[in-house]
């Protein structure tokens, strides 16, 4: 019943998550289609998607004042802005134009991304309980169903555009829900606190580390059940599904034990949780130990970004709130840049087995950044 009471407490964040989800889990399965729309070779196709990931880091350092200027309806304007820009590029033929539709995709995506986690923390903050995973988790479900949804369109042979533009509808019958008034919180009278550099910067070194697995796995799980362990291409596509689902369950489950263990041993668990789910996927002989890690894996770093962000928000002052967050935003977001270079680089040096034995090692790199961030006073 916790979760069911904290996705009831945010329920207006949570229909945010919903509507980012539900986008990019649609995009995610006509991301073949599009590729071959554009005659993209693998190479220049992930080199155009870093315009969402430009725009998406770009968003985070105007979200703080958008917050401030669009009040209750930062939410609403951010999901229409998303169903707007969603309409380009399922269409686009020509890659920079691509590149130049995603960049307008990542920035709409971000500033909703931005506000709606920072009103997630305003209510952990008013009801004193944990509400990120919750919110997190109602992403994870959104996106695995609008890939299925997508899965029947392709079957029907629809194109992106209209499938789009019907998610896109959905987007706008929903903006009612995300209207939500906005506390605004000054400086406390005599505050001489420095600015929060290093709780931003450790939270931030948290997400961008969880965020950088996530992606390692879903670009390269399928890979390596195919290429490494001579998986077919139907065993290898169960590779990130695997992932997908048991982040959706590790962030509901999060949030129930995130009401009785505190952030900095939860986390810490959850990094040696899921580095032993990279190992055991690094040394798996058959595709189905290489599911048991890719799962385990998922399980643990489900939580570690959601924790992350709700950290920052209660290590710093009620006022710097959504900028601390928007800062911490940027530096997690960050690792959609480099894991794709980094992984392809350990890939192509030592194979895939070493790289995900790499993954491993990135994840217990957070146990010393909580132990940082735990020096640092709660709010």
């Amino acid at each position: 019943m916790s979760i069911l009471n904290a996705l009831s407490i945010s329920r207006r964040p949570a229909t945010a998550f919903v509507v980012v989800g539900m986008f990019w889990g649609c995009f995610a399965a006509y991301v073949p289609v599009i590729k071959a729309q554009l005659g993209a070779s693998d190479a220049l196709f992930g080199t155009l998607l870093l315009g969402s990931a430009t725009g998406l880091v770009s968003s985070m350092w105007l979200a703080p004042r958008a917050h401030r200027i669009l009040g209750a309806r930062g939410m609403q304007v951010g999901a229409a802005l998303l169903a707007l820009a969603w309409l380009l590029p399922g269409q686009v033929t020509l890659p920079l134009v691509f590149a130049l539709s995603m960049g307008f995709v990542g920035l709409a995506s971000g500033l909703l991304d931005v506000i709606m986690n920072a009103r997630v923390s305003e209510l952990e903050a008013k009801h004193n309980r944990p509400l990120m995973n919750a919110n997190h988790a109602m992403f994870s479900v959104a996106y695995a169903c609008g890939a299925m949804i997508v899965g029947v369109t392709r079957e029907a042979g629809l194109p992106p555009t209209p499938v789009f533009a019907g998610f896109g509808l959905v987007a706008l019958l929903l903006l009612p829900l995300m209207r939500m008034d906005v506390t605004y919180v000054t400086a406390e009278e005599g505050y001489t606190g420095r600015y929060p550099l290093w709780p931003i910067v450790i939270c931030g070194a948290i997400v961008l580390v969880a965020f950088m697995s996530e992606a390692t796995v879903e670009a390269w799980s399928a890979l390596h059940v195919e290429r490494t362990l001579g998986g077919s291409a139907a065993e290898g596509a169960l590779g990130p599904a695997m992932l997908g689902l048991t982040m959706a369950f590790g962030r509901f489950s999060g949030q129930a034990v995130a009401e009785r263990i505190r952030e900095f041993p939860l986390v810490i668990g959850a990094s040696l949780v899921s580095a032993t789910g990279a190992v055991i996927a690094a040394s798996a002989s058959t595709p189905f130990i290489a599911y048991a890690g890719f799962g385990i894996l998922g399980l643990g770093v489900s939580v570690i970004g959601p924790i992350g962000l709700a950290l920052v928000g209660k290590l710093v002052a009620p006022h710097l709130r959504t900028e601390a967050i928007s800062r911490t935003a940027v530096i997690g977001f960050s690792g959609f840049f480099f894991a794709p270079m980094l992984m392809g680089l350990l890939s192509e040096a030592f194979g895939l087995r070493m790289a995900f034995l790499a993954v491993a090692l990135l994840l217990l790199s957070v146990v010393p950044l909580a132990v940082a961030a735990r020096r640092h006073p709660v709010h």
